[in-house]
């Protein structure tokens, strides 16, 4: 895996490579401090003589380099044979120059910073007192060979802050995280540049650009659109009913739900003294539904093969005023599909918020009838006509008590439902079996996820009508805008976050 040994265990040494401009040094050593390892600058290595050539503009040769290289790599052979863990920074332009670096050294990872030529010639021209000469950036654009997928690397775009940088390497690395720190896995996950775009470019695809992540034998497909997720595939089999390639978005399939989850009634609520209105996006009952992000374009920030992440800015705006910046991670795991969204108030005052996603779930049957659905919750909220909850009831003795697995049969579901109940490790987990009850998947909810919405999809198109099941992990029920009912309120500076996946079964 790329961000483990063939064994399995966690890197211990990290190399950062990038052109000048690039900020290996700054993200090299902010991320040694995060972990509290060694670290050390290939700067450091250049004999004087090499520092004078490039001082006067001369860029220096393959075999300038070579004993160069050589004194990286006979640092690092001392720091792995002693124990020490350590962050290392260095160019390493060509592939040679890389597996020069890397050959011989599992425990190491590669981390490629990545810009356009304007900001790092931007960046340069603001550096004083370096050795390396603004106009030199050419020299090192001519020879770059970006990483390719057989180096696994973890690519991060610069056009970011270094720490949001360090964040997306920290989450990355299993079982790694800096003293007093949350463990990695459960780092603000702040960044992670695409994976190859797979379908058609931004300007011809309604959903713009999209990116495969794949590891043995699961695929996932995420677009900019929203940030959606468009496919989840175990050996080939769907488990998602989502949106085909060059197709919109219908049904919210796959969408983020920001800054709330399902519906405020009329659009209008009162917070901190004043009085706001959201547009009306279900203009058939009058409502706002599912947030202000679901059609805005989210911009990859950085990558590895099975792991990407998306980010984008909610701008204060009429009915809300507030200033989010809002970040999703998706990755494979050896058991499923993870997914994180963090939310930080960047603003100066409270915001409201809550947050959902609406993916539609499929074990492979024409319709949802013959499913065999799992919900272990104790309570379901009553909901109006037009979506809003009237109140919470027990679902003892009625139709909606699937906390026993049984068929969905031709029960119509649009509910929300909570009171869940979870697993020593936090987690509450929603079933989908085929009929046949050989195989299935699970979407379990976690960190931040107190409600479910499950949906049959009956108010769908005709041919889109009962053909998956929307379970929907969401922070707060349906109307929290206007009811306060379990709605986060997000101090400035303060982050959220909503943890769920989905963890196939039987498709060995």
């Amino acid at each position: 895996m790329a961000l483990e040994t063939a064994a399995g265990e966690p890197r211990r040494m990290v190399l950062v490579v990038g052109v000048a401009g690039s900020g290996k040094s700054t993200v090299g050593r902010l991320l040694a401090e995060r972990l509290g390892w060694e670290y050390r600058d290939a700067d450091e290595f250049h004999s004087e003589a090499a520092r004078a050539r490039m001082a006067a503009g001369r860029p220096l040769t393959d075999s300038d380099r070579g004993p160069w290289l050589d004194a990286i790599g006979e640092w690092m052979d001392q720091a792995i044979a002693a124990g020490r863990r350590a962050v290392v920074t260095c160019s390493a332009l060509k592939r040679a120059y890389r597996d020069k670096l890397l050959a011989g050294r599992p425990g190491v990872l590669l981390v490629y910073l990545h810009g356009s030529r304007e900001l790092l010639e931007s960046r340069l021209a603001g550096r004083r007192g370096h050795f390396f000469p603004a106009d030199l950036l050419d020299s090192q654009l001519a020879v770059l060979q970006e990483p390719e997928p057989d180096e696994h690397p973890l690519t991060v775009e610069i056009d970011q802050s270094p720490e949001a940088a360090v964040a997306a390497v920290l989450s990355l690395m299993p079982g790694e995280a800096a003293p007093g720190a949350p463990a990695a896995g459960r780092d603000e996950e702040r960044a992670v540049r695409a994976v190859a775009r797979v379908g058609p470019a931004a300007s011809s695809s309604p959903t713009g650009a999209s990116w495969r992540l794949a590891r043995g034998d699961q695929s996932a497909v995420v677009v900019e659109l929203g940030g959606a997720l468009r496919e989840y595939a175990v050996h080939g089999r769907p488990l998602l009913d989502g949106f085909s390639a060059g197709s919109a978005v219908t049904g919210g399939r796959g969408q983020l739900l920001v800054p709330w989850p399902n519906r405020v009634g009329g659009g209008h609520y009162r917070f901190g003294g004043r009085s706001l209105q959201l547009p009306l996006t279900e203009v058939e009952n009058g409502n706002a539904i599912h947030g202000l992000l679901r059609w805005a374009l989210w911009r990859p920030l950085a990558r590895t093969d099975e792991s990407v992440v998306l980010g984008t800015t909610l701008c204060p705006q009429p009915g809300y005023p507030f200033l989010l910046d809002v970040r999703v991670t998706y990755r494979l795991e050896p058991d499923g599909l993870r997914t994180a969204v963090h939310a930080t108030n960047t603003g100066t005052e409270p915001a409201p918020y809550g947050v959902g996603q609406h993916p539609y779930l499929t074990v492979g049957t024409e319709l949802v009838d013959s499913a065999v659905l799992t919900v272990p919750a104790r309570y379901r909220l009553r909901a109006d006509e037009g979506g809003l909850p009237l109140g919470r009831e027990s679902v003892d003795g009625t139709p909606y008590d699937f906390r026993a697995a049984r068929p969905i049969g031709d029960l119509r579901l649009d509910a929300a439902f909570t009171g869940l109940d979870r697993t020593v490790d936090g987690r509450a987990t929603v079933r989908l079996a085929h009929p046949s009850g050989q195989h299935g998947v699970d979407l379990w909810l976690g960190e931040g996820t107190r409600y479910v919405q499950v949906y049959t999809g009956d108010t769908l198109a005709g041919p889109e009508r009962r053909r998956g099941v929307a379970v929907e992990p969401m922070s707060c029920p349906p109307d929290a805008f206007r009811s306060g009912t379990d709605l986060t309120v997000l101090e400035p500076g303060a982050t959220h976050v909503l943890r769920w996946g989905l963890s196939p079964w039987g498709y060995a």
